[in-house]
Order: C-alpha cells, then structure tokens, then sequence
C-alpha cells in the first residue's frame, strides 16, 4: 500500500508521541519536528507508511538516543493481556465453533496498539469489538471477513507463518495459534517479530513472555520498520515467507507493507484509520480478515 497524503499529519502525531514517550524536552520535541518537515518532501509517497515510519523513527533516535521507548509499555501491554488468557480461553472452550472464535479474539486483539491510540480499556474494547463482530458474521460479509477461505486453508497447509503486530497482541495469538494446533498438532507454525524496537511492536522477548514458543517456532523477520517490509528482511525470514503453505499477517501495519505481495496472505486487523478502511472498502472499527491471492 502506498503512502496518502493523509498519511502525513498521522506521522507527525506518531514522532511527536514518541518523543515525549522519550521524554524529551520541548525544545528537543521542536527539533525532531522540525527534522521530520525537512524529511518528508524527500520521500516517495510510492513507499508503503512502514517505510516511511522507519525513517521517521531512525531520525528521532539521533536527537533522543532511546532505543526502545515503548519498552515500559509494551510490557505493560504483555501483563494486562496475560491476565485476561483464561477469560480468553473460557470463551474459546464454550463456543460452538472453537477456531471462528479464536480467530475472532486474535482479531480483536489487535486494539493493543498505542501507535494508534494512546490509552486503553481492554475488557471494555474488547467485549464492544466482538459484538460488532458478531453483526459483521451474521450479514456474511465475506469480502472482509472470509472465514470460510481461512479455514479450508488452514486444513490444507502444513506450514504456517504468523506475522506478529503489537506487544500484548501477542497473548490473542498464542489462542489462534493453540486452538489451531489442536486440530492437527503436527502443522509447523512460525511465528515472526520484529528484529529492533518500532513503535510498539513486538520482539522476540515479548513472544516469549507470553508463551507463544510453546505452540509455535518464534523467529525474527529482521525487520525494524512498524510493517513486515519484504525488501528490509533477512535471508532467513524471505525463505520461510517463500516456502510457506499460509501466510497470516496481523496488523494494519503488515497489511500496509504487504498488500501488494506476489503470494497470498490472509490479513487480520482492525481497521483503525479511514485510509486504511478506504483501501479495504470498509468502515474504521471493522474487524477484518481479509484474503489476497497471487497477483
């Protein structure tokens, strides 16, 4: 997905959050605003907003020196999902079609995001995204929400790359990710994080704080750009991307530097800014799982 013109104000926002995430003095935050003005006229709005997002956040690093400033949050974000897995796993165990569920909390999981929005109540979102899911289901809107598809791929393949999006998401995938290794424990799941700290999305450390190694094999994709960049990844991740039966990609990010892949993905997210709902020809709130085959 290419960079709009909308695209812009969001980054601004982002990189004036981060620096105070940094906490950086005002005349600091002035100088990495200022830097970020100079920098936009200079980058193709051809690049996907990951891309874009990189460079933005390597700028801000020389004035800030913080490598990780969504540290404290994100792991913030790990405990207040851990703490709510049996409530997760409770709903799985006593619905009707155990793997539609899982894949609905995985999707709802994806308001962990404070790239997005800034403060949370997670029970309170996340009782509020599943009713809309619920309508979403029952009106069959298979164009962005395409169970059926997912699930016979998820029967055919036996091997499974997970793209991982936010810390504390991370917990609402190890659900997918367990209830998907009931059903034939034998399929080999990768589950790909980031390389280095962008935004708050999760690293391997997260992965392992919230269990995902104990039903999936947790790699790098040796990216550090808020989206899985293919041209930014290492030789190790391109061959399992390549050789993959399935591809599931959480996040807007993902499916912003993603979109336009030569092989098919199913993209899961919240649709969370109206450029994004625009290019998916949904609604901003929409829970999405969406299928793009080969080109």
């Amino acid at each position: 997905m290419k960079t709009y013109l909308d695209c812009i104000p969001c980054f601004f926002k982002q990189a004036l959050y981060s620096a105070r995430m940094s906490k950086a003095t005002k005349k600091t935050q002035k100088k990495i605003l200022d830097q970020l003005a100079g920098i936009i006229p200079k980058i193709s709005l051809e690049s996907s907003p990951p891309e874009m997002a990189r460079i933005i956040h390597k700028q801000m690093f020389k004035f800030t020196k913080q490598h990780d400033p969504y540290k404290k949050v994100k792991m913030q974000s790990n405990r207040m999902a851990l703490e709510i897995l049996d409530k997760l796993k409770a709903q799985v165990s006593h619905a009707r079609d155990r793997l539609l569920m899982a894949t609905k909390l995985a999707i709802a999981g994806n308001i962990i995001d404070y790239g997005a929005k800034h403060s949370l109540d997670v029970g309170g979102e996340l009782k509020k995204i599943i009713n809309q899911e619920n309508k979403a289901i029952q009106k069959e809107n298979k164009i962005i929400f395409n169970y059926g598809h997912f699930k016979s791929a998820l029967k055919r393949a036996k091997t499974i790359l997970y793209l991982a999006d936010n810390a504390g998401e991370t917990v609402f995938d190890r659900i997918l990710i367990e209830e998907i290794k009931k059903i034939d424990n034998k399929k080999e799941i990768i589950y790909a994080v980031k390389e280095k700290p962008a935004i708050n999305d999760a690293l391997v450390e997260d992965a392992l704080f919230c269990g995902i190694d104990r039903s999936a094999k947790v790699m790098s994709s040796g990216v550090d750009a808020p989206g899985t960049v293919l041209e930014l990844c290492s030789k190790d991740f391109l061959k399992v991307y390549s050789r993959a039966d399935m591809v599931i990609s959480k996040g807007q990010g993902n499916f912003e530097a993603l979109s336009s892949a030569k092989r098919p993905i199913f993209f899961m997210f919240m649709a969370k800014c109206p450029v994004v709902a625009r290019e998916v020809n949904c609604q901003i709130g929409n829970i999405v799982l969406l299928y793009k085959g080969k080109k």
